[in-house]
């Protein structure tokens, strides 16, 4: 019955297909988490109207997410359910004060606390929709996310505190419960024509599947670690010095159908990362376009990459990365298509902490990432479709990931085999007497093409597997 269900999903999402409306939003595109509406009203006089004429938001989701396995491996399941409530207040001398916070609740999912009998390792996906430092509570869980003050002139705006973020590098990858949040001082600045300018100072970080916030330095090995060049186990977590991060991007439209973009992240004492990416649009006729986009990012370590000990570093010392990456496409109102390719060279591992964000390259597809490989390439192609309304949307995705051998240790942090993927992802927004709604379901399958050594360590959770998932929103 369960096979049965999948085929007729697939039929389903072959028929419709196009881009997203709540989960993996866009990377270039303002966070959107909460929905809230603008706050336009004048100025306040007073501290107290302020507040009284400030604007409450906020959003529920349940989400179920399941994954099968290769027979005989552990299969796991989990359901959640979760709400919050955000507040900005209006305008008082152009500052305004905002603050959100979120619970989540466990409503039957698998012990995440047994590992599986053959490999001995833990669940990878499921337990992400709550706390990955406590996976085996069932409780209640509640975090703090956005406590800032924002100054706004003109078209700009600098925010301080603890906000939502979307970069290049460190974004929301709002694929679980809730996103990745961030702590530091940002500035949106939008006074030149056609020209946007951020600059911010990041501080403290609380990654998505996390309940608190961390020191930059801290937050680095949440997550799976891997191993290092040289196959010993990763031991950096708790181990690594930062400052904190650096960031500066331009994004540039003063070419028409041309979107320059640039990104320089200076994580001090970890690493530098820069990005280069165009984007050009050539009108083929009134109804469609042609797409065309190169991108590029080099990076490299800083002092010792965040540890004298090389067991103990992020960054190996002395080391680098280069990736570069380009699309072909065709669009209409209703249909884009794309063609995607991606290269990481074989100079050195593209590392990026997954507890900041997603990969930020054409080829990326959720439910897995190319950080942390050298010597990759990556090829996808996309189609989407959405209605004339916008309410309906959907999108088929199909991506082949050469990767090193899964013993080239030197390239293959994680021992990753290469991989086809699938992804068929359908999503619709309610209107009428359930406006507010909107729901998702998609359904992702990685088959290995890669050689694992009969070794079933190299396959749990990595392939030869399929993970489904329905998301339920509702936000007002």
């Amino acid at each position: 019955m369960k096979k049965f269900l999948v085929l007729i999903y697939m039929i389903i999402a072959l028929i419709f297909v196009t881009n997203a409306i709540a989960q993996h939003q866009e990377i270039a595109e303002k966070p959107t988490v909460w929905k809230e509406k603008s706050n336009e009203k004048i100025d306040s006089t007073s501290i107290l109207n302020a507040f009284k004429n400030g604007n409450f938001s906020g959003h529920f989701r349940y989400f179920f997410m399941g994954t099968n396995n290769e027979s005989g491996l552990s299969d796991y399941f989990a359901n959640a359910l979760g709400g919050g409530v955000k507040f900005e207040t209006a305008q008082f001398h152009n500052f305004q004060f905002g603050v959100s916070g979120y619970y989540i609740y466990d409503i039957g999912s698998s012990d995440f606390s047994k590992k599986d009998p053959i490999t001995n390792l833990s669940n990878r996906y499921e337990v992400a929709l709550f706390d990955l430092q406590n996976a085996s509570s069932k409780g209640n869980l509640s975090r703090l996310e956005e406590l800032y003050l924002k100054y706004n002139f003109k078209k700009s705006t600098i925010t301080l505190g603890k906000q939502l973020l979307n970069t290049s590098f460190i974004n929301l990858q709002d694929g679980r419960m809730r996103p990745t949040e961030v702590d530091g001082i940002w500035i949106d600045f939008n006074e030149i024509k056609k020209t946007k300018i951020n600059i911010g100072y990041l501080y403290g970080i609380s990654p998505r599947s996390t309940m608190k916030y961390f020191r930059i330095g801290e937050s680095i090995g949440i997550y799976p670690t891997g191993v290092n060049p040289d196959g010993t186990k990763s031991e950096y977590a708790g181990n690594l010095d930062s400052n904190g991060v650096y960031i500066i991007g331009i994004q540039n439209e003063s070419v028409y159908n041309l979107k320059t973009l640039l990104w320089n992240q200076y994580a001090e004492n970890l690493f530098n990362s820069a990005l280069f990416q165009m984007d050009y649009t050539y009108p083929l006729n009134h109804n469609s376009k042609l797409l065309l986009g190169f991108q590029t990012i080099y990076q490299n370590a800083l002092n010792e990459g965040g540890n004298l000990d090389p067991r103990k570093t992020y960054f190996q010392k002395n080391g680098s990365s280069q990736t570069f990456g380009g699309r072909l496409g065709w669009k209409t109102k209703a249909i884009e298509w794309t063609l995607n390719y991606n290269r990481i060279t074989a100079k050195g591992r593209y590392l990026m902490p997954r507890e900041w964000g997603r990969d930020p390259f054409y080829t990326f597809m959720p439910r897995e990432r190319n950080e942390g490989f050298g010597d990759v390439e990556a090829v996808m192609t996309k189609i989407q479709y959405t209605n004339p309304k916008k309410t309906f949307k959907s999108h088929l995705a199909v991506g082949y990931i050469d990767l090193p051998d899964v013993k080239n240790v030197a390239l293959n942090k994680y021992g990753m085999p290469s991989y086809l993927q699938t992804n068929a992802d359908i999503r619709y927004e309610f209107q009428g007497l359930l406006k507010g709604f909107d729901a998702q379901l998609l359904y992702v399958h990685k088959f290995n093409v890669g050689e694992t050594y009969d070794n079933k360590n190299y396959i749990f959770n990595k392939t030869n597997m399929s993970n489904i998932n329905f998301i339920l929103n509702f936000n007002f």
